[in-house]
């Protein structure tokens, strides 16, 4: 693993940027699916980047929490996209996209019972299995309760690592929306996540509904990081140290700066972090 700095999100307005940034410890995760093709400009940037910053790679399209197993074609092309990029790290959503053989563009939520925490985790075992190496399993995004659910967010996280030896990347405004909408207590989940287990940060902006307002926030990545997801952020921070963290940005997306900008309060939290620990070794 790198060390825990700060990244961005990879998008193609920034390749030019992201090669020629000069800023210490920067790093970018891109979506595998998007250079899951033999040649071409993509691949091109993406080698280029790769030669000038570490890289990870966070997939969408796995559907881990579907009652398939993952495909083995996908899995085939990740394995090969791996071999030649050598990410630092390779995480997945706990989630569902596929079902009978359609798929469907959203990363879909489950009841999490015994039964789901079973399959997933065979899933999981068949995804690390195939790619030779351990990945980071992403909490969601919640905006309904469903029923039947058996274990809480939380400890269903918890046993899935205990299970399969995978990692967590823990989403700070996931968590921040999901208790938010469904009423639960945002720094109770951030205190309960096991810390070894965090491989990696993710920071995000919401927005509020455009009906119900604040009675039901939406995780659109389209805007800075709120106030109280770095609150929660910090709070993480204090209690597990520093990890590799990622400003993420997928619609409505600005200028290269302006990410940089929210990269830098990041990691200026990690950097102090950091300097907290060595004081208190000394």
């Amino acid at each position: 693993m790198t060390q825990a700095t700060a990244g961005l999100g990879l998008k193609p307005p920034h390749y030019e940027d992201a090669v020629a940034c000069p800023a210490a410890g920067l790093w970018f995760e891109a979506h595998p699916e998007n250079y899951l093709c033999d040649g071409g400009p993509r691949l091109a940037w993406l080698t280029a980047i790769r030669e000038a910053h570490p890289l990870s790679l966070h997939g969408v399209g796995l559907s881990l929490a579907g009652h398939t197993r993952p495909d083995r074609r996908h899995l085939k092309a990740l394995r090969a996209l791996i071999d030649r990029f050598e990410p630092f790290l390779v995480s997945e959503h706990l989630a569902w996209s596929t079902h009978r053989g359609a798929y469907h563009p959203d990363l879909l939520p489950f009841p999490r019972t015994a039964k789901a925490l079973a399959r997933i985790a065979d899933n999981i075992d068949a995804m690390q299995t195939a790619l030779g190496r351990q990945v980071l399993i992403e909490n969601p995004s919640l905006y309904l309760e469903l029923n039947g659910h058996e274990i809480g967010e939380a400890e269903f996280l918890a046993e899935l690592v205990r299970r399969t030896g995978c990692g967590l990347l823990l989403d700070v405004n996931n968590v921040f929306v999901t208790c938010r909408n469904l009423g639960g207590d945002a720094n109770a989940y951030i205190d309960a996540v096991p810390a070894q287990a965090i491989g990696e940060i993710h920071l995000a902006g919401h927005a509020e509904d455009e009906r119900l307002g604040r009675a039901l926030l939406i995780d659109t990545h389209g805007a800075p990081v709120a106030p109280e997801v770095w609150a929660l952020y910090r709070r993480l921070i204090d209690r597990i140290g520093p990890r590799p963290t990622l400003i993420e940005r997928d619609d409505a997306v600005p200028e290269f700066s302006e990410l940089m900008a929210e990269r830098d309060i990041a990691d200026a939290v990690l950097q102090n972090a950091r300097k907290d620990a060595h004081a208190c070794v000394e």
